[in-house]
């Protein structure tokens, strides 16, 4: 019995010493700047002129961004990406959107990329409301025609901005309800909830968005389950639309399948002012 108590205690020792770990160290699971390695390709290799900018966020940190004009455009696209790598491996959506005559901006979070600072949730919510200031008193772009687009992470954060202005549109793609609900599903055994310092609370910021709001999420995803997706859908107001994607979580973007890319156009259109 003494060995068994022995066992006990030493289980519920580590596991307590996990526990601390993931409270301590827990940014690390959420935030990944340094995949992909430096900024490797621009704009410029895929044929669209750009304008390498810098925008200064409300506590002073620069972040490097890309403004994408586009030839008598029909709207702004504001981009805000996953919680991996940086804006040059997001270049696929600047020339989708490019062709589909929209001029784009995308930038990189605090942390990540060439931009400075460390990556935090409240430093992503100021990056994004930099981002938005920028474009409404930069480049003069009226809030009816700013479209706010956010993949994964990035979706959380632009159904936050999207619930605080009113844009064109926005669109998520494979965003999560919460990060306390998904890092439960992901570690079940470990009391998630409890522990967590993020929130990125997709779930509340849907319910507050007035816009019109495309929601986009693939059933085979593997890091955020489909659920969230529905979930999210479900609790939106209307006017929304949702769109059935396929592959996996890393894969599955919008501008990899025509019908896909014809179906956000169609959804653009509708939201545009007539």
């Amino acid at each position: 019995m003494p060995r068994m108590w022995s066992l006990l205690v030493s289980l519920a020792l580590a596991y307590a010493a996990v526990v601390v770990l993931v409270f301590l160290f827990q940014s690390r699971l959420v935030y990944f700047p340094h995949i992909g390695g430096e900024v490797a390709v621009t704009p410029q290799a895929y044929g669209m002129p750009f304008e390498a900018v810098t925008i200064t966020t409300e506590d002073r940190e620069q972040l490097a961004a890309w403004w994408v004009p586009a030839t008598q455009s029909r709207g702004a696209v504001l981009i805000f990406h996953g919680n991996a790598g940086n804006i040059s491996h997001r270049v696929d959506y600047l020339q989708m959107f490019h062709k589909l005559g929209y001029s784009s901006l995308i930038i990189d979070y605090r942390g990540y990329g060439k931009s400075t600072g460390s990556p935090s949730e409240q430093g992503t919510y100021r990056d994004a409301e930099a981002a938005w200031r920028w474009l409404v008193e930069n480049r003069g772009i009226k809030a009816g025609d700013i479209v706010l687009l956010g993949e994964s992470l990035g979706g959380a954060v632009a159904a936050w901005l999207g619930a605080r202005v009113t844009p064109r549109a926005v669109v998520l793609a494979s965003t999560f309800t919460s990060v306390p609900d998904l890092g439960a599903q992901v570690y079940p055994f470990l009391p998630v909830r409890l522990v967590s310092r993020f929130s990125y609370d997709s779930m509340a910021a849907v319910k507050a968005i007035r816009s019109p709001l495309l929601i986009a999420h693939s059933r085979d995803d593997d890091i955020v389950p489909y659920s969230h997706g529905r979930a999210l859908f479900e609790a939106a107001n209307e006017p929304k639309a949702f769109l059935d994607m396929q592959g996996g979580h890393n894969d599955g973007f919008l501008f990899v399948r025509q019908e896909w890319v014809a179906q956000l156009e169609a959804f653009l259109e509708r939201a545009a002012p007539k």
